[in-house]
């Protein structure tokens, strides 16, 4: 080593730097929402493919697997089919009750299952919440898809079960209006799904009491009863007539079973409150994006 000390060069003088404070965020802070819009269509493969997945493995430790997805609603008409139609005997008046019953049994089991879904999916999945930065919506996003694919073969079944039980009805065109009216059901089932979901994500206790909700929702939406035979105040009538449940129902029946083209005013009725829960139930879950997974 030389004795000379090598020489060190001069240190570099500091420099001041600018820097746009306007342009940073805050860790974890909700993006508006538009770019939040935005990140969560950037996720839209991975819930796709997810919600596909949890579908078909949802039954897999069943032997009869995915055929379950059609028994556990034709179990459950069977029974309501025995107490309220052959004992309560609150079939007498409506022509096709087996189809009636089913038509109403079906697509309720599909809302029960999609609002209740993504009601608990911020609870159910806090862990994924608090590991990962993501769009939390795609949580309930993705329980909502799942239930959708689930119904597929629901909505099939039931159509098979509308033609071979008799009095066996024909198939038309217009039973090709099923899908729009499912599709706009989902949509109602998504927007009250995320506002439950915030709620439940801040008030646990509100998980006890959905099912009780959902099932007095369904007692009210004429799913093996008629209102005609008990409600003869028309006024009431037709406050009851806007439960969008009863309407889609009402819909699906006009259009399978009475061969009837459904009104405007259903299709605006039902349009309307859908995209109303929509809009209502995204924008009420933005609101709350930094407080999931922090309790």
């Amino acid at each position: 080593m030389s004795a000379k000390k090598a020489k060190l060069p001069e240190p570099a003088g500091i420099q001041p730097l600018s820097v746009d404070m306007r342009k940073l965020t805050r860790v974890g802070s909700r993006p508006n929402f538009l770019d939040y819009l935005v990140k969560l269509w950037d996720f839209r493969q991975f819930i796709f493919y997810d919600a596909r997945a949890r579908v078909q493995s949802g039954t897999r430790r069943d032997r009869l697997g995915s055929a379950w997805l059609l028994l556990n609603p034709i179990f459950n008409g069977l029974t309501y089919y025995l107490i309220f139609g052959v004992l309560l005997q609150t079939s007498r008046g409506i022509d096709n009750f087996v189809g009636y019953l089913v038509v109403g049994i079906f697509l309720y089991q599909f809302s029960s299952g999609a609002i209740t879904a993504g009601a608990r999916s911020i609870r159910n999945g806090k862990a994924v919440v608090q590991a990962f930065n993501f769009p939390r919506a795609a949580l309930p996003l993705g329980a909502n898809i799942r239930e959708l694919l689930s119904t597929v073969p629901l909505i099939l079944g039931m159509l098979l079960i509308i033609v071979v039980f008799p009095p066996a009805e024909t198939i038309s065109w217009l039973w090709l209006l099923v899908i729009p009216a499912v599709l706009l059901q989902g949509l109602f089932n998504l927007g009250i799904g995320m506002i439950l979901a915030r709620v439940i994500a801040r008030v646990h206790d509100v998980t006890h009491l959905l099912p009780f909700v959902l099932r007095a929702w369904m007692y009210a939406s004429a799913v093996f009863y008629s209102y005609d035979r008990f409600i003869s105040d028309p006024t009431l009538l037709e406050v009851m007539t806007l439960n969008p449940l009863f309407n889609v129902i009402d819909i699906v029946r006009s259009c399978v079973l009475y061969d009837t083209l459904p009104a405007w005013e259903s299709w605006a009725s039902l349009a309307c409150v859908a995209i109303a829960a929509l809009l209502i139930g995204f924008v009420f879950f933005w609101k709350g994006e930094e407080t999931y997974g922090r309790d």
